[in-house]
């Protein structure tokens, strides 16, 4: 991040970056901390919901981290030359939102030190255990992929080591999304329909966050983008955001199908208090219809900053439609006995509540915190701004495309 005009200043506010990302990442790793020692009984989780807020926020990293690398990936694999500059930015956001998704679960678990276990002791048989594999077989693909664009002696390996990178985040995501969609234990999971979901979903979110971080660092740098390409990114991103709700509205009406779904899906869309508040004003108002106005009207669309408010927009609606999801996912009971009602005194047959605390607030925002630092001082110290010879690919028709 730079600023061509003021060396100085750009100095100052690199520092000023990393005091603030290191701050919310000490703040994080501090309550993380307090939980380790005083116990889960901290938090506002308890034994139905085990998964909270900080869950929240990291499973929104390793999703977006999959999908912001198809901005790589439509460069390097399917040879679009508009994307081909804005690779290593790309893998850089990857990695850092990855890493940062990853410490907010560890440090959520309570004993982080039992990885260890996981790692010696593989279970095939567990979609946790393939995780093991997935997540450090990602960050060195992509770390290979990254010295294969960066590096001019090994550029002719970019394209295959893209294409490995593409097919495992694509493995990846569907493992995160497999971790749902194979969990019998609550009643809004264990549908085929979310490995495909999360698969979109992550190109849907990690997308705005690129446009986001791009916007950022072209604003800092004095720079503005072409109108051409900043209109090719903005219409994939409606075209994601689009076939994002198409695979939402699927998950729900498969389960609207099932008779022993509907109590969960009438709580879920109508009669939950906050979540079908989160769901329709969140996700599907906020995070969907007004992202589409903003990036399709015409008279909209071609307001500055419309684009970047779209991608925040779709962020807001991602954290809602996380919160729905998992939160809401666990608070339901399970309904063990079709037809019967089961009460007990372990909250059977009963709707939990749940209410996230302090620590959770901080350990989840210290994911964001950590990939925020991470990126700061990656593209001070790397050439990560996205730079297009426009010549060029006016000469070649790419834009045009």
């Amino acid at each position: 991040m730079a600023f061509a005009q003021n060396p100085r200043a750009e100095e100052r506010m690199f520092y000023l970056l990393v005091a603030l990302g290191g701050l919310v990442t000490a703040a994080g790793l501090g309550a993380a901390l307090y939980m380790e020692h005083a116990g889960h009984v901290v938090t506002g989780m308890n034994n139905q919901i085990v998964w909270g807020l900080p869950h929240v926020f990291a499973i929104f990293l390793i999703v977006a981290a999959s999908g912001v690398l198809n901005v790589a990936s439509i460069g390097s694999v399917f040879g679009k030359a508009v994307y081909k500059p804005r690779a290593p930015l790309s893998g850089l956001l990857a990695l850092t939102m990855l890493a940062g998704g990853l410490a907010v679960i560890m440090l959520d678990l309570g004993r982080a030190d039992r990885l260890i276990v996981a790692m010696t002791h593989f279970n095939p048989t567990s979609v946790f255990g393939w995780n093991v594999i997935l997540y450090p077989g990602f960050f060195a693909i992509v770390g290979l992929y990254l010295w294969t664009l960066m590096d001019r002696a090994m550029n002719p390996y970019a394209k295959p080591a893209g294409i490995a990178a593409f097919l495992w985040r694509l493995i990846l995501t569907t493992g995160t999304g497999s971790i749902f969609g194979f969990l019998v234990a609550r009643q809004a999971y264990q549908s085929a329909v979310i490995a495909p979901m999360f698969i979109i979903l992550s190109f849907c979110w990690g997308l705005a966050v690129f446009l986001i971080v791009q916007k950022v660092m072209y604003a800092w740098n004095g720079l503005e983008l072409d109108m051409r390409i900043r209109n090719r990114l903005k219409n994939l991103l409606g075209v994601f955001v689009a076939a994002a709700a198409y695979f939402v509205a699927v998950y729900h009406l498969t389960n609207l199908y099932f008779a022993k779904e509907m109590a969960f899906e009438r709580f879920i869309l109508l009669e939950g208090g906050l979540f079908p508040f989160l769901f329709w004003g969140g996700y599907v108002f906020l995070g969907t219809l007004l992202p589409l106005i903003l990036l399709y009207v015409p008279a909209i669309s071609r307001v500055r900053g419309s684009a970047f408010l779209a991608s925040l927009l779709v962020i807001l609606g991602a954290f809602a439609f996380l919160y729905v999801f998992i939160i809401g996912g666990q608070v339901f009971p399970l309904d063990l006995f079709p037809g019967y009602e089961v009460t007990s005194s372990f909250m059977d047959g009963k709707i939990d509540s749940y209410a996230p605390r302090w620590p959770e607030i901080l350990l989840a925002v210290s994911g964001l915190g950590m990939t925020f630092l991470f990126v700061t001082i990656g593209v001070r110290i790397f050439k990560f701004l996205p730079q297009d010879d426009l010549a060029k690919l006016e000469g070649s028709g790419a834009l045009h495309d």
